[in-house]
C-alpha cells in the first residue's frame, strides 16, 4: 500500500507539496484552515458585493507577481492545465514598465525589461537625461558600486559579513539625500520585502536586487509577470481541480491544533474540522503552515525529539497570535511584518502605468497596479453591481509610520481610516503637474484583506487590529534560525516560506521549492523508487564568476573586499567584462535554440 502523507496548510506550499507527491505515488490529504486553498495568494471574494446573480468583487490578500527569475513556481505552474488546453503558467503576463511616483512630482518611470521598442529607448533616454531623481551623481556611482560589490562578493563573505549588515547601513543612507534614503533605502526595501532598511539583510535585499536588475537586461523576457485574471480562477482553482483529479483529498475549515509526539515519531495530528476535533493519522506529516502557526504547534515533546525547533518559535513569535504559555525569545525581536492588501473598484478604468507603481514617498510604504490592463478576458460587468471597470490593487506594506491625513499608523485606524489615508497618499502621488488621474467621483467602493481582522471583530471602527496572515521578514542574522526542511522527528518534515532555501525569501517561489524539498526528504526517508524534486540554484550570471573567485581568495587570507581586481587596469577588467558578457548571451541564446 502505498504510504499516506498528511500535508497541513493549503497555501502555495502545501499546494506545491501536494503536488509533487502525489505525482509520485503518495496518497496526499491536505487540511486547510480556510475555507478556500491558496494562503496568502488567494483571491479573497468582497462579501456582499454581488447583486443579480454576478460573482464577487475580487480582492487580493497582497502583492502578487512573478518576477523572472522564479522558476520553482513557474515550473510548477506549467504542469497545471486550464480549461482552455493551455497551462497556468500560460496565463501570465509580462508588464512593461514600473513607475516610482512621488509626492507632488512627476513620477520616475523605468522599463521592466529589455528595451523592445523605439519607445522603450525613448523611456531608458528620458530616465537618464530627462527625469530629476534629486539623487547626486556622486550619490548614484556610491550606490553603483555597492551593487557592484553585491555582484562580485564570493558566497562566504555574503553569508558571514552581509547577512549581518541592514541595508540601510550598506548603502550609507544615514548621510545621503533624503531622495536617497527614499528611493534606495526605504524604497526597495518596504515595497518589494515589507522590512526596515535598517534591520533587513544586506545579503538578501542585494541578491533579489541584483537579480531583479539582470532580468531587466535579459533580451525577450520582462522582470515582472503578472496574472491575466483574479488569482483563484487564473491559478488556484484549476490547480485544486487538477489535483483533486489526480487523486488528492482536500479537508476545507480544518485547522491542525495540536501535535502529538512520542519518542522520536509524530503519532497524529489533532485538527478542528467545521467545529469538531478530530486526529488524523498518516506515515508522514508535512507542515505547510505558517511560521507564527507552526511556533505554536511546537510542543515540550516535539523540542525532547529535535531541541532546533525551539528557532521557529523565535522566529514566528507575534504579540497578537501567539498563545498565552508561548516562551517570549530572548530579547522579544518581531520578525514579522505586515504586509496587506487594498482595493479601490473605479467607475472608470484608470491604467496609471503598464505595470507596478512604487511609491517612493508615501509613510505606508504603497505599491499598486492597475488590474483590468491584464485581464483582457475578464468582463467586470459579471462581477459585484456591474458598475466598476477598473480595479486598483494596492498594498500597505508599512504599518507602523504615521499618514499624512489622519497622522496616525496604519495599526491605529479604522477601516475608514485606513481607506482614506491610503486614497490620499495615492493622490498625492499621482495628482501632480496640473493631472487629476484619482478623481473622487470615480471611485465606486473599496476593501481591505480580511486577514487584517478589528477588535472586537467586526468593527470596523475600532483602531485595535491583529494581522492572521502576517508575512516573515528577513532580518539581519536570521538565516540561522530558519529550519531545514526535514526535522529530528523522523516523519515530520516542513514546507512553508520560512524554510532555508536557494530563494530566501518569504515569497511565492520560496513557498515552492520549500515543498520540493521536503518532498525530496519525504522520498529519501520512505525508501520509494521516485524521482527527486529538482531544486534550482539561483540564476546568477556566469560572467562574473571570476570576481568572486578572487573575492573568495582575499576572503580566505582574511581581507576585505576590493572593487578592483588586484594586478589589473581597469580597461583590462572592462574588457574582460565585456568578452566574458558576450559569451554569456551567445551560450543562452544556443541553449534557446537548442535547449537538449
Amino acid at each position: 500500500m502505498n504510504k499516506k502523507v498528511a500535508i497541513f496548510g493549503g497555501g502555495v506550499a502545501g499546494m506545491s507539496a501536494a503536488h509533487e507527491l502525489i505525482h509520485r505515488g503518495f496518497q496526499v490529504e491536505v487540511y486547510e484552515t480556510l475555507s478556500i486553498p491558496g494562503g496568502k495568494a488567494r483571491s479573497v471574494p468582497v462579501p456582499d458585493s454581488a447583486t443579480e446573480g454576478r460573482q464577487p468583487l475580487p480582492g487580493e490578500h497582497g502583492f502578487r507577481f512573478f518576477p523572472a527569475f522564479y522558476r520553482h513556481v513557474t515550473a510548477t505552474m506549467k504542469e497545471i492545465p486550464t480549461a482552455n488546453g493551455k497551462s497556468v503558467f500560460q496565463n501570465l503576463q509580462d508588464t512593461t514598465r514600473i513607475e516610482m511616483a512621488r509626492f507632488d512630482k512627476p513620477p520616475i518611470v523605468m522599463l521592466a525589461g529589455f528595451p523592445r521598442n523605439l519607445k522603450d529607448l525613448e523611456v531608458i533616454l528620458k530616465d537618464l537625461f530627462g527625469t530629476d531623481t534629486g539623487i547626486s551623481d556622486a550619490d548614484l556611482a556610491f550606490f553603483a558600486e555597492r551593487v557592484w560589490q553585491i555582484i562580485t562578493s564570493c558566497s562566504t563573505r555574503c553569508m558571514d559579513e552581509y547577512e549581518q549588515m541592514g541595508w540601510w547601513e550598506f548603502i550609507g543612507a544615514a548621510t545621503r539625500s533624503k531622495a536617497y534614503q527614499n528611493l534606495l533605502g526605504y524604497g526597495l526595501t518596504r515595497s518589494l520585502v515589507a522590512a526596515q532598511a535598517n534591520l533587513a539583510s544586506t545579503r538578501t535585499v542585494g541578491h533579489i536586487l541584483v537579480l531583479l536588475l539582470f532580468t531587466m537586461l535579459d533580451p525577450g523576457i520582462s522582470s515582472d509577470r503578472v496574472l491575466n485574471g483574479p488569482t483563484n480562477e487564473a491559478w488556484i482553482d484549476p490547480w485544486r481541480k487538477y489535483l483533486e483529479a489526480k487523486g488528492v483529498r482536500y479537508f476545507l475549515n480544518a485547522e491542525a491544533s495540536a501535535i502529538q509526539c512520542v519518542g522520536a515519531d509524530i503519532q497524529s495530528v489533532s485538527v478542528t474540522r467545521n467545529g469538531v476535533l478530530e486526529q488524523v493519522s498518516a506515515d508522514y506529516y508535512l507542515m505547510a503552515v505558517p511560521v507564527e502557526r507552526m511556533a505554536n504547534l511546537i510542543n515540550e515533546d516535539m523540542l525532547k525529539a529535535d531541541p532546533c525547533l525551539i528557532d521557529i518559535q523565535t522566529l514566528g513569535w507575534d504579540p497578537d497570535l501567539s498563545k498565552p504559555d508561548h516562551q517570549v525569545p530572548l530579547g522579544s525581536t518581531l520578525y514579522l511584518g505586515w504586509m496587506n492588501g487594498s482595493q479601490f473598484y473605479l467607475y472608470e478604468d484608470v491604467p496609471i502605468i503598464h505595470g507596478h507603481a512604487i511609491y517612493v514617498d508615501s509613510p505606508w510604504a504603497l505599491t499598486s497596479i492597475s488590474q483590468k490592463q491584464f485581464w483582457p478576458n475578464i468582463d467586470l460587468s459579471q462581477y459585484g453591481d456591474g458598475k466598476v471597470k477598473g480595479i486598483l490593487s494596492v498594498d500597505i506594506s508599512d504599518w507602523d509610520h504615521p499618514g499624512i491625513l489622519y497622522h496616525l499608523p496604519a495599526k491605529e485606524c479604522t477601516h475608514q481610516q485606513i481607506i482614506d489615508e491610503v486614497w490620499a497618499q495615492l493622490k498625492k502621488s499621482l495628482n501632480v503637474d496640473g493631472q487629476e488621474i484619482l478623481k473622487d467621483t470615480n471611485l465606486h467602493s473599496s476593501f481591505i484583506d480580511p486577514d487584517i481582522v478589528f477588535d472586537p471583530p467586526h468593527d470596523p471602527n475600532t483602531g485595535k487590529k491583529h494581522n492572521t496572515q502576517p508575512l516573515l521578514v528577513n532580518l539581519v542574522n536570521s538565516w540561522t534560525l530558519r529550519p531545514n526542511a526535514y526535522t529530528r522527528i523522523s516523519n515530520l518534515f516542513l514546507a512553508s516560506d520560512y524554510v532555508k532555501t536557494n530563494t530566501d525569501l518569504a515569497t511565492m517561489e520560496g513557498a515552492n521549492e520549500a515543498a520540493r524539498r521536503a518532498v525530496n526528504s519525504i522520498i529519501d526517508a520512505s525508501g520509494a523508487s521516485a524521482d527527486y524534486c529538482r531544486i534550482w540554484k539561483l540564476n546568477e550570471p556566469v560572467m562574473f564568476k571570476i570576481w568572486r573567485w578572487v573575492d573568495s581568495r582575499r576572503y580566505a587570507k582574511g581581507l576585505p573586499w576590493c572593487k578592483e581586481m588586484p594586478g589589473w587596469s581597469s580597461a583590462l577588467q572592462w574588457i574582460l567584462l565585456i568578452v566574458l558578457g558576450l559569451a554569456s548571451w551567445i551560450m543562452k541564446w544556443l541553449s534557446k535554440l537548442w535547449p537538449h
